[in-house]
């Protein structure tokens, strides 16, 4: 049984073209598989996945942070274990949600994500095989320049410039929705839940290729905040079906809004040179989809 889950093409998406085609979206498919590859790697190179992010935010509970990464729960858990056990990760119960627990990266993990950061260029070298020298050359340029000066980097990693461009843009995204409860990672929900409503939550999280637990977590957050209501299956009366609620379907034009908006700035950013950041990470994404 596979240890992650990596996002694969778009075929049979109930997601539209101004979501499927954005730069936040390509960039969040590049993370995927960027991690995807670093759980093939092997423990340690989990590690380093895990301890990356939690370095740029901590605070995620442990399923949150398992359905970013693409790990499932029993494979997160032993991660946790490890990491706490050498004193990289501390765990503490989530005062918001007494059934998870928050994850916190110490100095000691600061440290170790340093060191393990020279197998990052040997996964740069297999997700980009599909690239030309210049074309990584170029990727990596325009990566830099979405983000910001103080988070320039000084050994610049196709993986390393995915994922800060990635967290900057999802940032981004959750300050903009900030003021109605939601988050960058409700975006594929409500999108496809305004296409697909009513279905049932294993289809949710098929369609948004993601574990059920995972799913299941995002649609409890979208439930509380009055977004979705679990109703009846039409199709099957012992599960329930997913729908969004009157409020729901309201927020819709509010997190298209921010979509236009996290695009908006990467024009700003990178001028006519998106559309080029577009098709590189497109050929990125397609080549390891065919490998």
């Amino acid at each position: 049984m596979r240890e992650w889950r990596e996002e694969t093409g778009d075929a049979g998406s109930p997601l539209p073209a101004d979501l499927r085609w954005s730069i936040g979206h390509l960039l969040r498919k590049a993370f995927v598989r960027f991690t995807a590859e670093a759980m093939r790697d092997g423990p340690r190179s989990r590690e380093f996945v895990m301890l990356d992010v939690l370095a740029d935010e901590d605070g995620y509970s442990q399923q949150e942070l398992a359905e970013r990464l693409g790990i499932n729960r029993t494979i997160m858990v032993r991660l946790v274990d490890r990491l706490e056990d050498s004193g990289q990760v501390t765990r503490e119960r989530n005062p918001a949600n007494r059934r998870s627990y928050v994850l916190s990266i110490t100095e000691a993990g600061r440290k170790a994500v340093d060191d393990m950061r020279q197998a990052v260029f040997e996964r740069d070298a297999r997700v980009t095989a599909a690239l030309t020298p210049a074309e990584r050359l170029r990727l990596r340029e325009l990566l830099s320049r979405l983000l910001p000066e103080p988070d320039q980097p000084a050994i610049q990693s196709t993986e390393y410039l995915v994922s800060q461009a990635h967290y900057r843009l999802r940032r981004l995204g959750d300050r903009l929705l900030a003021d109605i409860d939601l988050r960058t990672r409700h975006f594929g929900p409500i999108y496809a839940l305004e296409v697909l409503a009513p279905c049932p939550q294993q289809q949710l999280a098929r369609q948004l290729m993601i574990t059920e637990p995972a799913a299941a977590e995002v649609v409890d957050e979208l439930v509380r905040a009055g977004i979705v209501a679990r109703g009846q299956d039409p199709h099957d009366r012992r599960r329930y079906a997913l729908a969004l609620t009157d409020l729901g379907r309201q927020r819709v034009p509010i997190v298209k809004e921010a979509l236009q908006r996290i695009e908006a700035d990467v024009l700003d950013a990178l001028g006519p040179d998106a559309g080029e950041l577009r098709t590189l990470l497109t050929k990125l994404l397609d080549g390891g989809a065919s490998g």
